[in-house]
């Protein structure tokens, strides 16, 4: 049993903010009713290729969705809303990502919904918040990673501002809503209470800027975009090699030292313009060009051979395909096989007496309808009913 176990969230959300939280809480032992569109569903299960060839299941729908129940239910009808109230007042936690206000002309707001479950967590995630001018808007990962300040750090100095590779933004937003409430629920153990929780993808994307936010408020300065460059650290960047590139990660001026005598140089850490951090930071323009010069000298594989023997940070620039076979990779688990043609990335918590369970696979379209229904108390014929409806 995970250490969620017995708790139930009721998941109104799609795409991948609302999602990644509510599978945080699957992986995590809680039961996650993930309610869906009938006939199509989460927008993502049509976001491909590439799809599961044995199931038609994207990729994308995969990587956010493993161990939920589905459940089909037109929230636009006033039968479909009545039987999301009827599911909320059963529920521990709500996760939703309409835009502002959407929920709350169906009847499903948190003012709604908490007034019939006093110790629901209601949790609303939207691209700017619940207050402000700019809370009609909506909000995606780009956009975010735009307006938040995340580009205009990233990328090379004379290229044009470059966005993450990933939606970083979704990703963070769904972890600390998997925080907020976590944080809700044990609160709610002392005063019995649940609450709502305002969570934007904005308020995230600046709060998670980390130090480079930090420096600005503490110089007033704008930090610069560096590549693969850090704007505190020297050297900490990428470098060719004879065969490739490699991350080249030194944290201090003890394995600078060490760095230089391995690469031949040893006179490089006592130069005065290159001893410490911060005067390698001033003198970068001058360190770094010969500093590519002797990493040229051998492959990349030899570089990290070294490095690590030296005990200097630094490593290659893997593929996936790299990762499939890497054997950190395989001694951790962290590729698992969820049958079916489907494979997933492990939950990266690991729990010494409660394991996460992430091998269950996402559900296809529906499935679990008739059996949370019939948990809810309708009757066969008043789900049949409901799907002839097509509420269902």
């Amino acid at each position: 049993m995970g250490p969620l176990s017995g708790i139930k969230v009721l998941d109104l959300s799609r795409v991948l903010a609302g999602p990644w939280a509510g599978q945080v809480f699957a992986d995590l032992g809680a039961e996650v009713i993930k309610v869906e569109r009938p006939g199509a569903g989460d927008d993502t299960r049509a976001w491909g290729p590439p799809f599961v060839p044995e199931s038609g299941m994207s990729a994308y729908f995969l990587c956010a969705n493993r161990g939920k129940k589905s459940v089909t239910i037109d929230m636009g009808k006033p039968t479909g809303q009545a039987l999301i109230k009827r599911l909320a007042a059963e529920s521990d936690v709500v996760l939703e990502n309409f835009k502002f206000g959407g929920l709350s002309k169906l009847g499903l707001g948190p003012e709604h919904l908490c007034a019939l479950n006093s110790k629901l967590v209601y949790c609303s995630i939207t691209g700017f918040g619940q207050t402000g001018p700019y809370r009609h808007r909506a909000g995606y990962d780009f956009l975010m990673q735009g307006m938040g300040g995340l580009m205009s750090v990233t990328g090379v100095p004379d290229g044009e501002p470059m966005k993450a590779g990933v939606a970083v933004v979704d990703v963070f937003t769904g972890m600390y809503a998997a925080t907020a409430v976590l944080a809700a629920l044990v609160e709610r153990g002392r005063s019995g209470k649940g609450q709502h929780i305002d969570l934007a993808l904005f308020d995230v994307q600046i709060a998670t800027m980390a130090n480079q936010i930090s420096s600005y408020l503490v110089s007033g300065q704008q930090p610069t975009r560096l590549g693969n460059a850090h704007p505190s650290i020297v050297p900490y960047q990428v470098f060719p090699t004879a065969d490739g590139h490699l991350i080249l990660a030194v944290g201090n001026d003890d394995q600078f030292a060490r760095f230089v005598k391995l690469a031949g140089a040893p006179h490089l850490s006592a130069d005065p313009r290159f001893a410490t951090n911060p005067q390698r930071v001033q003198n970068r323009a001058v360190l770094v060009p010969l500093l590519e010069e002797l990493l040229l000298n051998r492959t990349t594989k030899e570089w990290c051979e070294a490095l690590e023997a030296a005990g200097v940070p630094g490593g290659p620039i893997n593929r996936f395909s790299d990762l499939d076979n890497d054997p950190q990779v395989q001694e951790r688990g962290i590729f698992r096989d969820l049958g079916d043609g489907m494979r997933a990335v492990a939950n990266p918590m690991r729990f010494s007496r409660t394991p996460a369970d992430d091998t269950r696979q996402p559900p296809a379209l529906g499935t679990a309808t008739d059996d949370v229904l019939t948990e809810l108390g309708l009757s066969g014929d008043e789900i049949a009913a409901l799907r002839t409806d097509r509420i269902i």
